[in-house]
């Protein structure tokens, strides 16, 4: 699923391509990719005609779109979603569930899914913050996050220090890539406990985080395969920058290590058994 880096990169293409332009017509090919606006596929259409669009924001994975009436169109892009940038007489693409045209006769803005787990929504009201995602934490790229906030909740979470950092309501937009890479960085294994870490010890965490996504950003993010890929369709080279994530049997390096694959919340955690020993004492559920 795409983390922070990956859905920033296809902010900052929305922001230079759809920003000031006018709505003309929208077309819902597949119900799904708007399932979570209850109003349904007309409405979604109707509504939209004739807006302008005018800024392209985050919150954490999740990407919004102030128009002019006040409300604003929410997307996340699940799995394999792609907001691209299309001339208008390009071909559909096989994917295609939503198409947006603009008055001004240029490029269409089009969301293509194959897995249809993303999908847009249509705010109301929502311009400056969506309601629908007002319960998710700041991202530690934004000027407004909280260092001392996050080093406090963090202690008093009770839990690994890996899952505190894929918990969105404590810090957004990082996923399971950017937290193994981090992870990596501050050498700490993670299922540490987060209330056994120092203030200073999250603190250069958090560091490490910062420093990975924003080399992730500058290189657009990471491409595994064809359903990630930035406004323009191309895909993203920090792939290429990974320390442990998807390295597992290659050597750390750092120390030269193999690194090891465990199981994670149905996923799977890489880390080096050497700079990343395993806690001898495990984290305690908050009660």
């Amino acid at each position: 699923m795409p983390e922070l880096p990956e859905v920033e990169t296809v902010r900052e293409g929305l922001s230079r391509w759809v920003t000031s332009r006018r709505i003309a017509t929208v077309e819902v090919r597949h119900p799904r990719a708007v399932r979570r606006y209850l109003p349904g596929a007309e409405h979604f259409a109707a509504v939209l005609a004739g807006r302008t669009i005018l800024d392209a924001r985050r919150r954490g994975k999740y990407l919004w779109l102030p128009l002019d009436s006040g409300d604003a169109i929410v997307g996340h892009l699940g799995m394999s979603g792609q907001l691209l940038v299309r001339p208008t007489e390009a071909a559909d693409e096989t994917h295609l569930r939503i198409r947006f045209t603009f008055d001004d006769g240029g490029t269409d803005l089009r969301f293509v899914d194959q897995r249809t787990f993303g999908g847009l929504a249509v705010s109301e009201g929502g311009a400056t913050l969506p309601a629908e995602i007002a319960h998710i934490a700041r991202d530690p790229m934004d000027p407004d996050f909280s260092d001392t906030d996050f080093v406090a909740a963090t202690r008093r979470r009770r839990t690994e220090v890996k899952r505190a950092l894929l918990d969105q309501t404590l810090i957004s937009g990082v996923g399971n890539i950017y937290a193994d890479e981090a992870l990596w960085r501050a050498r700490l294994h993670g299922a540490r406990p987060t209330e056994a870490l120092t203030g200073p010890a999250i603190t250069r965490l958090l560091g490490h985080v910062r420093d990975v996504l924003g080399e992730a950003i500058k290189e657009g993010g990471t491409s595994f395969d064809a359903l990630y890929v930035n406004v323009n369709g191309e895909s993203g080279y920090f792939d290429r920058e990974l320390n442990v994530y998807g390295r597992e049997g290659l050597p750390c390096r750092r120390c030269g290590t193999p690194i090891r694959r465990e199981a994670f919340m149905n996923r799977s955690s890489f880390s080096c058994p050497r700079c990343q020993p395993r806690p001898r004492t495990a984290a305690r559920p908050t009660r």
